[in-house]
């Protein structure tokens, strides 16, 4: 089976200044569940953005889905884009609207009639524990209730691909496990999953995941299968 996604020798500068990034390369599997992680500066949101194609690379190829994203044209990335859930680590949620409304963007955008809209969306808000927050606006809610929603728009569509920058930072640990555990179950439906994340804990909490780290701009250790932590004995 074709990769969903493949870098090759690919460089990432803004401006004039040295390389953010440099000769990256790796292959991501359909189906496929990564953690990248790295310090700090290390250049993980930036390899997000070229995955989510927010930015283009200054050099090498990036194919996705089997085409060629740099070449691209530009009128064919918001179709592109719709394949492929993201998770800010700003959320960008819509101001005005509410957290229903901001869910329930991906299925409207999709073209989901709107009477098969409010089941799905009601049902996602109440996985990420928000079910008596569906009308209240971003402004009014905890950062870490505003990552959950966003989280939830993320994956309502069931993307193709989910790609995820620090999506535990401002949440409690047993709603990192709940939120890793949406992820997982994704996963298991065939969506390739990339979050980023400094927690090691967290990485050990999904079988078979594989971890891709960043080192100054550069891929060290690539398709390191993690170790499932053995079952805690019962108290």
């Amino acid at each position: 089976m074709a990769n969903i996604v493949q870098f090759e020798n690919v460089g990432l500068r803004y401006g004039n200044g040295p390389e953010t990034l440099s000769d990256i390369s790796f292959a991501l599997a359909p189906g496929s569940f990564y953690f990248l992680t790295g310090a700090s500066g290390a250049g993980k949101t930036s390899l997000l953005r070229l995955l989510y194609l927010s930015q283009r690379p200054s050099r090498g190829i990036i194919r996705l889905f089997g085409e060629d994203a740099v070449t691209m044209p530009r009128g064919r990335l918001p179709g592109f884009r719709r394949r492929i859930g993201v998770v800010f680590q700003d959320f960008r949620l819509v101001p005005h609207l509410s957290a229903a409304d901001n869910v329930a963007l991906p299925l409207r955008i999709a073209g989901m009639p709107e009477a098969e809209i409010a089941d799905p969306v009601s049902e996602m808000l109440a996985w990420v524990g928000l079910a008596d927050q569906a009308d209240a606006k971003p402004e009014t809610l905890s950062g870490g209730e505003q990552q959950r929603v966003a989280i939830a728009r993320a994956v309502i569509a069931r993307p193709e691909m989910l790609v995820a920058d620090e999506p535990t930072g401002n949440v409690d640990p047993e709603m990192a496990d709940r939120l890793l555990l949406l992820f997982d179950s994704l996963n298991r439906l065939g969506t390739t999953v990339v979050v980023a994340t400094h927690d090691i804990q967290l990485m050990q909490r999904v079988s078979g995941a594989q971890m891709m780290r960043l080192v100054k701009g550069r891929l060290q250790d690539p398709t390191g299968t993690l170790r499932h932590p053995p079952a805690r004995e019962p108290a």
